[in-house]
C-alpha cells in the first residue's frame, strides 16, 4: 500500500519509462499544455549561424567581382556614351551613340575585326586538330605518360613575354632560324614583321605553341571518360583504330570540342599580348600597316596611345557584344546536339 502511494507521489521519469517509450515522453505528457520557455541565446545564435554562414562564405567573391568586374564594366559603358580624353577625365561631354557610329565607319576598326577573325581561324583550327591528335596518342599506354602530360603543359606555363621574345628571334629578318630553314627549300627570306600574311602567321604560331598542349589535356580527360565498352563493341564489329577514332571517339567528344572552340574564340577575340610584343616599336598598331592589329590592340591604341577613352570604351563593349553572340551560338548548337542525341 505504501509503495503504491509512493508511485502516485513520484511520477515515472524517462529512465523509469516502459521499454520502447521514447525518452522524454513522460515529461512531454506531464508538461502538455504549458507554454514553452524563452529561447536561449545559444539556440538563436545557432539558428542565425546556419542561415548566415553560406552567404558569408560566398560574400568575398561577390565583393571582389563587384569591385573589379561589375563596377568597371558599368563605368566603361558610361564612358562609351561620352567624349572622354585621357588627359582630362573630369571633362566629359555627352556623345550618345556617336562613339559607336564613328567606330562602325572607321576602316581601322573593320581592319582590326578582320585581322582578329583571320588570326583566330589560323590559330584555332590547327591548334585544336593537333590537340586531338596528341590527346589520342597520350590516351594509349605509353612509358612516362605523366612526363609527357607535364611537357604538354610547359608552353602554357611559360610567360607570354618570354615565348614571344623567342618567336621574334626565330622569325627575325636577318639571322632568324625560320628564314634559314626556308633558304634550304629555295624560298627567299620573308620579313615576317612587315608582311601581311607573314605577320599573322607568325602571331598565330605563338598562340598555337602556347595553347595546343592545354587543349590536348582537356581532350585527354574527355577521352578517358569514354566507356571502354564502346571500343570493345566496335572492335568486335571489326572496326580498326582509325574507324574507332572516327565513329566512337569523335562523336563522344562533340561537347568537349564545342567547348574548346568557344574558349579559343573568346581567346582570339581578346588576343593582345602576342601581337603587341611581336610588333616591337609598332606593336600597339599591329605593325607598320596595321597588318596584324587585333581588336584588343586597337582598343589599347585608342585608349592609351591616342587617349580617346570614349572610343576605347566603345570598342570594349563591341568586343563584349561579340562574345555574347558567340555564347548564344554555342547555346543553340548545344541544344541541337542534345536533341539529336
Amino acid at each position: 500500500m505504501s509503495s503504491s502511494k509512493q508511485a502516485l507521489a513520484h511520477p515515472a521519469t524517462s529512465a523509469d519509462a516502459a521499454p520502447g517509450t521514447p525518452p522524454g515522453a513522460a515529461r512531454g505528457a506531464h508538461g502538455r499544455g504549458t507554454p514553452p520557455g524563452p529561447e536561449s541565446w545559444r539556440s538563436r545564435l545557432y539558428r542565425w549561424d546556419m542561415k548566415a554562414s553560406p552567404y558569408a562564405f560566398i560574400a568575398p567573391f561577390f565583393v571582389i567581382f563587384g569591385a573589379f568586374g561589375l563596377v568597371p564594366l558599368l563605368y566603361t559603358a558610361w564612358y562609351s556614351l561620352h567624349n572622354v580624353q585621357l588627359s582630362g577625365l573630369d571633362h566629359q561631354t555627352w556623345a550618345g551613340l556617336d562613339n559607336y557610329k564613328n567606330l562602325l565607319s572607321s576602316e581601322f576598326f573593320w581592319n582590326a575585326l578582320e585581322n582578329t577573325f583571320t588570326i583566330g581561324v589560323i590559330s584555332t583550327v590547327p591548334q585544336l586538330l593537333m590537340a586531338i591528335g596528341i590527346a589520342h596518342l597520350l590516351n594509349y599506354r605509353l612509358r612516362g605518360s605523366t612526363l609527357w602530360r607535364v611537357v604538354m603543359l610547359t608552353p602554357y606555363a611559360t610567360s607570354v613575354a618570354a615565348a614571344t621574345l623567342v618567336f621574334t628571334l626565330l622569325y627575325s629578318w636577318d639571322g632568324g632560324m625560320v628564314n634559314w630553314l626556308l633558304h634550304f627549300v629555295g624560298i627567299d627570306p620573308i620579313n615576317w614583321r612587315e608582311s601581311d600574311w607573314g605577320g599573322q602567321f607568325a602571331v598565330s604560331s605563338i598562340v598555337i605553341w602556347r595553347w595546343t598542349g592545354y587543349n590536348a589535356l582537356i581532350y585527354l580527360a574527355a577521352m578517358q571518360a569514354i566507356p571502354s565498352d564502346l571500343y570493345e563493341s566496335a572492335a568486335i564489329d571489326g572496326a580498326g583504330r582509325w574507324q574507332q577514332f572516327r565513329h566512337v571517339t569523335i562523336p563522344m567528344l562533340r561537347p568537349t570540342i564545342l567547348f574548346t572552340i568557344v574558349v579559343s574564340t573568346i581567346g582570339a577575340t581578346q588576343l593582345f599580348g602576342e601581337p603587341l610584343l611581336f610588333g616591337g616599336v609598332s606593336g600597339s598598331k599591329g605593325g607598320s600597316a596595321h597588318q596584324y592589329q587585333t581588336l584588343g590592340l586597337y582598343m589599347y591604341d585608342q585608349g592609351w596611345g591616342i587617349g580617346n577613352l570614349g572610343k576605347a570604351s566603345a570598342i570594349a563593349w563591341t568586343m563584349f557584344l561579340i562574345l555574347l553572340i558567340v555564347a548564344a551560338v554555342n547555346l543553340l548548337i548545344t541544344r541541337r546536339l542534345r536533341k539529336s542525341q
